[in-house]
């Protein structure tokens, strides 16, 4: 494989970061983390010394995007609220209050067609087993959706909130 054909494709599986110097690395493999882990096992997947995840984490660390847990050994994991309020930063500074008011509207109105359809409050109401085999695979795309439309309509949300109050007179 050329290192064009590499570029355009996806990266390969095995080694997903491979081509990215080591912080990248290391910031990838700290976010792909499903649990905390220790500097030993994400500079494994970083393919990297421990010392240099360990200098990186810190550094990630500080900034809020890796929560650090002391221990023996430290072990370290992707921190979620950075990533949330990262996201509603974004929204709010890409859209306009009405439009993230749009949305949340749509997301609203989304999240009740789904109630209604399928009876229940969330998607975790939903009691799969009762729908025909043939319908369950669209049951399941439908509950997921759902999940989805719960989640950007409180990030949309927070992001109105932070819109106002940024654009709100002041008092002073």
């Amino acid at each position: 494989m050329s290192n064009d054909a590499r570029r355009d494709g996806p990266p390969p599986f095995d080694r997903p970061f491979e081509g990215e110097d080591t912080k990248q690395r290391v910031y990838g493999a700290v976010l792909h983390a499903r649990e905390p882990m220790t500097a030993a096992e994400i500079a494994k997947r970083a393919d990297c010394s421990e010392e240099s995840a360990r200098t990186h984490l810190s550094f990630y660390a500080d900034l809020g995007i890796v929560i650090h847990h002391d221990g023996r050994p430290a072990r370290y994991e992707r921190n979620d609220d950075y990533f949330e309020w990262r996201r509603v930063n974004e929204l709010a500074n890409v859209h306009t209050v009405e439009e993230l008011q749009a949305r949340v509207s749509d997301l609203t109105d989304q999240i009740e067609a789904y109630r209604a359809e399928y009876d229940a409050d969330s998607p975790g109401d939903v009691d799969v087993l009762k729908f025909d085999a043939e319908r369950v695979d669209d049951v399941y795309a439908d509950l997921g959706d759902w999940a989805t439309a719960i989640e950007e309509r409180r990030f949309h949300e927070r992001a109105r909130q932070k819109a106002t109050s940024s654009t709100a007179p002041s008092h002073g």
